[in-house]
């Protein structure tokens, strides 16, 4: 199979997926196809899309492919979105899984440590909304649960890993303006 026979099918796939799609996976459907093919197929539909000046974009999340908007249409999608109901998260969900993200793994009397309030019912919230996950216990008396965030905060957020969360630098250029 050429690259430009494979190119749509893999962008089908991609597009069907309901999580990113790893190249694993992909290898695993499409045995007959060799695995530099498929590296080469997906890096050219990938240059497609930023080529061509599309509204979508192949992104590498979470391990895996997936087909999302560009972020320089982020303000029109949201006008959209406003005129739709959302699960949105309170600002103590936000903060919790701000200080889970960066502090993980991490108990929940640590949480509240640094928050300095009770925060059990924003990391039930998380828990629900599967963006944290309990990530085994800390060997200490009594044993508390340690959590971390999810694949699933993962792909919501649009990262490929922990390693592409905002620094505090980042933070401080926003502050100050970015001068």
């Amino acid at each position: 199979m050429t690259i430009e026979e494979l190119k749509p099918i893999l962008e089908a796939l991609i597009f069907v997926a309901s999580e990113p799609i790893t190249e694993e996976e992909l290898a695993q459907i499409l045995p007959e196809v060799d695995r530099a093919n498929l590296d080469a197929a997906l890096e050219a539909l990938r240059q497609e899309y930023e080529a061509n000046g599309r509204g979508l974009e192949l992104r590498r999340i979470a391990g895996g492919y997936r087909i999302s908007t560009r972020p320089e249409y982020h303000d029109y999608i949201r006008r959209y979105l406003k005129t739709r109901p959302s699960a949105r998260l309170s600002m103590a969900a936000l903060e919790t899984l701000a200080v889970i993200a960066y502090k993980q793994p991490i108990t929940l009397p640590e949480i509240q440590e640094i928050r300095g309030v009770n925060s059990a019912r924003a990391v039930k919230t998380l828990l629900e909304k599967r963006l944290i996950e309990p990530k085994g216990r800390k060997p200490v008396v009594g044993r508390p649960i340690l959590y971390g965030t999810s694949r699933e905060f993962l792909i919501q957020f649009g990262l490929n890993d922990l390693s592409e969360l905002p620094t505090i630098e980042d933070f401080e250029e926003l502050g100050s303006g970015g001068s």
